[in-house]
């Protein structure tokens, strides 16, 4: 079968086409049994493929198939909700079922017959409202039930990828197509709810084919109602398939949804997409969070340690992403603050500012940074106050925004110190660091805001030590105080805001002074201490107070100023040490 000639292939199946009754079971089995054989000859060679597509008549046989399945599937029933039981079910005389195998063949010979030939891609592509039709019928949700189906609906969606896959003008036709059905007719979302990984990973296989290379349809796909949702479905998938095992169908499907959003990411379309997830009263949405989770990943995954070649990209794709993050940075700052805030009682702007004349010779004088949350609560009043129950997840996409950040401001002095060192010749590129350094949003730094969270964070949420709270003077929380939240949303949030404060600081005095002055550096030497919701955040702190004290005298002179508040007892714990003051 290795010299098979197309010809034979088209003149097979052509004789099985004679005559052919779908009503009589004898007819389908034995057309199904011809379209098997002549499939695994069309998957030989693309010579095999372009022989059987010059034999015109085929294709007129071809169209009378997909027509007559069509009709007779959807005759068994009422109308083309797909609904039904027997849908899924192998059908009573063997008739539905003889249907459901001659759907799975017919599109595994057209699948076989377009693939990689234009020409045959254009004289199939007729027939893609039949496929379409049929592929809804066999993404019901009954049918999703039965495997065979959805094997069905499987080598159905391979068949239209195949048929539109590196042929420019049928794609762009099929994609203004699908963005503009109505949402119950798009069958790419109905694929995007399969619980098989198989057909999820054609699926996905399906709109990376379709997208690929093509601005206009990546858009499309963004902004149009019917894109959104299908985005939606593939944010769903992708929290769904983290966590498959390493080489199975899930996780090639993981990577592809993967490859997908890194377009997006690329593209510069993260900010619309994101802004396509709002919910009215919603500081972030679940959503919003993984699109988060995946711009994080990317930006880990793509270093500067790239070729040459890929650097410029790089560095474009941090510049796109430069203004979105900082927005991002600031809402949820602020939201995290205001919430923080209520729950401690502060009035917002009310709190005495934290500068570098703070006394530090007296224990009654402390910086409000270091005071226990008893003493911001009024007499007579529970602590906490009031909980926002989105805290949490404010904090948690927080948490990606400043990793997001401070991988980019990173990136951006390697860059920098490669330019300056002849390493690299691409000048052309926008300093991230010092545009994060420098960002406003409502008359305040991104250092400034950075500051006041971690030092509400410190008061608002006890350090664990030994698997116990303790107050920032190392006194362990009172059973008796209620709790003031589930840690979830809050591990790595003082660590990584931290660390940012750091990369920002490094080499500039600019942005040193203003910690000094915004009452900082009390905060950075707070945190150099163990607290397992934050692994390292000591060690951060530790480096990012180097990066503050650096080459700047009136930091130096401050931190000297404060004499240590705290020693190591012998068991392990920080003692509160007497006369000590704190800042």
């Amino acid at each position: 079968m290795d010299h098979i000639h197309g010809s034979i292939v088209a003149t097979q199946f052509r004789q099985a086409c004679i005559g052919f009754n779908i009503n009589n079971a004898r007819n389908l089995r034995s057309l199904v049994a011809v379209l098997d054989l002549t499939s695994q000859s069309l998957a030989r060679s693309d010579k095999v493929r372009q022989d059987a597509g010059a034999d015109l008549k085929l294709w007129l046989d071809l169209r009378k198939l997909w027509r007559d399945l069509t009709r007779a599937q959807f005759s068994f029933w009422d109308n083309d909700d797909s609904d039904d039981d027997v849908a899924g079910g192998s059908g009573s005389g063997g008739v539905p079922h003889g249907l459901r195998e001659l759907c799975a063949t017919l599109a595994k010979f057209t699948r076989n017959l377009v693939a990689g030939v234009p020409a045959n891609q254009l004289r199939a592509y007729e027939n893609e409202p039949d496929m379409r039709r049929l592929l809804h019928f066999y993404t019901s949700w009954s049918a999703m039930e039965d495997s065979e189906s959805v094997a069905t609906a499987r080598v159905l969606t391979q068949a239209l990828s195949n048929t539109v896959t590196a042929n420019e003008t049928l794609v762009a036709r099929l994609w203004e197509s699908y963005m503009n059905l109505p949402e119950d007719q798009v069958v790419l979302i109905r694929l995007l709810g399969s619980p098989d990984a198989r057909t999820l990973l054609t699926t996905l296989i399906f709109i990376l084919n379709c997208i690929h290379g093509s601005r206009k349809r990546t858009q499309l796909l963004v902004k149009s109602k019917v894109g959104v949702r299908i985005c939606i479905g593939l944010l769903d998938n992708m929290v769904g398939l983290h966590e498959a095992d390493e080489g199975s169908e899930g996780a090639k499907a993981f990577d592809i949804g993967y490859a997908i959003f890194t377009q997006f990411i690329e593209e510069g379309l993260i900010q619309d997409l994101y802004r396509k997830f709002n919910i009215p009263d919603e500081i972030v949405t679940p959503h919003q969070t993984t699109l988060l989770k995946l711009v994080d990943s990317y930006l880990q995954a793509n270093q500067l340690s790239a070729p040459d070649a890929e650097i410029p990209v790089l560095l474009h794709t941090h510049e796109t992403l430069g203004a979105f993050l900082a927005k991002r940075f600031f809402v949820l700052s602020a939201y995290a603050q205001r919430a923080m805030e209520r729950a401690l009682g502060m009035t917002p702007r009310a709190r005495p500012p934290r500068t570098s004349s703070d006394s530090a010779s007296s224990s009654a004088e402390l910086s409000p940074g270091l005071s226990s949350p008893a003493e911001h609560t009024p007499p007579g009043t529970a602590f906490p106050q009031e909980l926002d129950v989105m805290l949490p997840k404010a904090c948690e996409a927080l948490v990606l925004v400043a990793q997001c950040i401070t991988t980019i401001s990173l990136e951006a002095e390697e860059q920098q110190a490669r330019l300056d060192g002849g390493a690299s010749t691409y000048a052309a590129f926008t300093n991230m660091k010092g545009y994060y350094a420098h960002k406003r949003y409502d008359g305040e730094g991104l250092v400034e805001s950075l500051i006041e969270v971690l030092h509400l964070l410190d008061i608002f949420l006890p350090r664990i030590q030994f698997g116990k709270p303790v107050n920032a003077d190392g006194t362990p929380v009172s059973s008796l105080a209620p709790a003031v939240a589930d840690g979830s949303g809050f591990s790595y949030l003082k660590r990584d805001l931290v660390r940012l404060l750091g990369v920002l600081a490094h080499g500039v005095q600019d942005v040193q002074d203003r910690v000094r002055d915004a009452g900082g550096l009390p905060v950075v030497m707070n945190l150099c201490v163990i607290d397992e919701r934050n692994p390292y955040l000591r060690e951060h702190a530790i480096f990012a107070l180097h990066n503050l004290l650096k080459g700047n005298a009136e930091n130096q002179r401050f931190v000297d100023s404060v004499k240590p508040s705290q020693e190591w007892a012998e068991d392990g714990t920080l003692k509160t040490k007497v006369g000590a003051t704190r800042k």
